[in-house]
């Protein structure tokens, strides 16, 4: 699936949930055409997920950074209870599966959005998280499919907000969510309201990078369209977009907007500012976006032979 199809159904996902709990909310209304729609950038190939021989999801590795937290699972433990049933032979009566532990579409969407919304506190509180907590206060009977929301809520984190999930201490399984790629900008307000608009930052880097070092006004607003996010209309996660793009940003010195030299009528687009090319480089914005969506940045000779020739030259 391409990055920017990841990000709106992440984004889909968490619009769906808010307006569920709250009716008034603002979000990010998705027309169904453009919901079924695909952005095919030259690094969205699609990656079929990875299901075992016996049925249970697993997490990839590098998926994002909690390959303990798969391995303290209760699935395993109700694998070898149905082992050893097995082995004492057929019971007379077998009580029906529990209904609440059945993960449904749903309700992994219902779970993915509430434990996002609940790790976007811990972000702004700048507090640790741990396993435990998550499976008491969101995942709740659904424990044994802990893993398979959790891959998707560090998903949902990096390519929605550009924040990673890192497991810091793997006994107690505990994890703080920290800014990606070496950026210090989220676009948080001074009085921590808002959500973290850094991953639409990491987006944006990518498409000019992409682009030949500069992309043109009309290409970043047809990526970001098929996010669900349109110039002059509010998004429930990163306000009003012109805004942010067009001044915000630039004002922060991430990004350059100029008008196009000799272009009439006028045309504008994008460069990577200053502040762009002292945190981040190339190789961290390929290296993303190849992990995303499940390549290698080698397969990408290109991209790759210039985002060496920008590390040589740092």
């Amino acid at each position: 699936m391409a990055y920017s199809m990841k990000s709106q159904c992440c984004k889909l996902e968490l619009s769906l949930q808010a307006q569920r709990e709250a009716p008034g909310v603002v979000g990010a209304q998705v027309p169904e055409e453009e919901a079924t729609s695909s952005f095919l950038s030259p690094l969205s190939q699609s990656t079929p997920e990875v299901v075992p021989a016996g049925g249970t999801p697993s997490v990839p590795q590098g998926a994002c950074s909690s390959p303990t937290a798969i391995t303290a699972s209760p699935v395993s433990q109700s694998d070898e209870s149905s082992r050893s049933q097995e082995e004492e032979g057929p019971s007379t009566s077998q009580a029906p599966p529990d209904p609440e532990s059945l993960l449904t579409d749903d309700v992994l969407h219902k779970k993915v959005a509430e434990l996002v919304q609940f790790l976007s506190v811990k972000y702004i509180t700048k507090e640790p998280i741990t396993m435990a907590e998550m499976l008491k206060n969101v995942i709740k009977e659904h424990e044994e499919h802990f893993p398979v929301i959790f891959e998707k809520v560090c998903e949902c984190m990096e390519v929605v907000f550009g924040i990673e999930v890192k497991e810091v201490d793997p006994p107690s399984h505990s994890y703080v969510l920290v800014k990606m790629l070496d950026l210090t900008y989220d676009g948080m307000l001074s009085d921590d309201q808002g959500m973290p608009k850094t991953g639409l930052l990491i987006l944006i880097l990518g498409v000019i990078f992409m682009e030949g070092n500069r992309a043109p006004e009309e290409k970043i607003w047809e990526v970001l369209k098929v996010m669900g996010v349109f110039a002059g209309k509010k998004d429930f996660i990163y306000g009003e977009p012109r805004k942010l793009i067009t001044e915000d940003l630039v004002q922060e010195n991430y990004l350059v907007y100029q008008q196009v030299p000799n272009s009439d009528p006028p045309r504008y687009e994008f460069l990577w500012g200053p502040r762009a090319h002292a945190e981040t480089s190339k190789m961290k914005i390929l290296k993303f976006f190849t992990k995303i969506t499940g390549s290698d940045p080698t397969s990408f000779p290109y991209w790759y032979e210039e985002a060496l020739r920008d590390e040589r030259e740092r």
